[in-house]
């Protein structure tokens, strides 16, 4: 069973990189990647820290304009992050190391090593307009599992139906801009695929904190939660827990993920903690950006807690 913890949002870079953190297979996950046969990004899996604490990190970076751009939106300038970290970075290319320092605010670092692998040259470059059916083919010829097929195309239903109700669209309509662009994909197809490797058969999702601000997006400045996340909250009944951090943290992505995944409304009464992993998000937040991911095993037979009383009266 698994556990996300969103005490911190949720986003598909990362759960990716928290389900990387659980042991899934980064072998088996770059070649169903390669399978889906898009081109012009790369995949950079490493670590990173934030508020001291050491995560994995799964960042999808476009080498163009390919998908013109990306599905998830851009921080509004008065929502900014806040408390933001030295960030100190790690960049593997080909063997040589180069270290990176850059001040943003405080004397905290963060440290990046990113493995750099290129997306395969399966399609041209520029514009490239995709709905449902066309991401529905790329998912389905591709070398993913048949478990992660389902998967990732479930999650990307519960995306495209979010965003044919915000835009007013019948689903068919929705074209890349919402729910096609080439790092929403390889965000949502990675996640799948993790999950196969882990075989994850059952999800518990915690509440989901958001922050607050406005975003930029291609139709406008939009509030935080975003449309889209909030749709995919409404139809799924995920549980939101409102902050005062200036941002976005929880994308339609992640949150489309969250609800695709989740099978059990909340935790078992007792149950061991199997295995612990961390997904660092890319943004600076006052609390540490991270979505902590458990495998748990629930207990047979609960009982009571070891020195708990039994009720009975003297």
């Amino acid at each position: 069973m698994l556990y996300l913890e969103c005490y911190s949002g949720i986003s598909g870079d990362m759960t990716v990189a928290a389900l990387l953190d659980l042991g899934a297979d980064r072998r088996k996950l770059l070649e169903g990647l390669s399978s889906l046969g898009l081109s012009g990004y790369e995949v950079k899996i490493g670590r990173r820290v934030k508020c001291g604490v050491e995560a994995c990190s799964f960042d999808v970076e476009l080498a163009g304009d390919e998908d013109g751009g990306s599905h998830d939106y851009v921080e509004h300038a008065h929502s900014q992050d806040q408390g933001a970290h030295s960030r100190g970075e790690v960049h593997e290319h080909g063997g040589h190391r180069h270290v990176h320092e850059k001040c943003v605010h405080g004397g905290s670092r963060s440290r990046e090593s990113h493995v750099h692998v290129h997306g395969q040259e399966g399609l041209a470059h520029g514009h490239v307009h995709r709905n449902l059916g066309d991401i529905t083919e790329i998912i389905r010829r591709s070398g993913m599992t048949e478990r992660a097929k389902e998967t990732a195309l479930r999650i990307f239903g519960i995306v495209a139906e979010a965003e044919a109700k915000v835009h007013g669209k019948d689903i068919s309509e929705v074209h890349f801009h919402e729910v096609g662009a080439v790092d929403s994909i390889v965000d949502i197809a990675a996640a799948a695929i993790c999950l196969d490797d882990l075989d994850v058969t059952e999800a518990v999702v915690s509440e989901i904190c958001e922050g607050s601000g406005h975003v930029h997006c291609q139709h406008g400045i939009l509030p935080v939660p975003v449309p889209a996340v909030m749709a995919v909250a409404e139809a799924h009944g995920l549980f939101l827990r409102m902050t005062d951090t200036r941002g976005e943290m929880v994308t339609p992505s992640g949150a489309a993920i969250a609800a695709g995944v989740r099978t059990r409304e909340r935790l078992p009464e007792s149950f061991r903690i199997v295995k612990a992993g961390m997904g660092a998000g890319k943004k600076d937040f006052p609390k540490a950006n991270i979505l902590r991911a458990c495998l748990i095993e629930e207990r047979p037979e609960a009982g009571v807690c070891p020195g708990a009383g039994n009720g009975s009266e003297e």
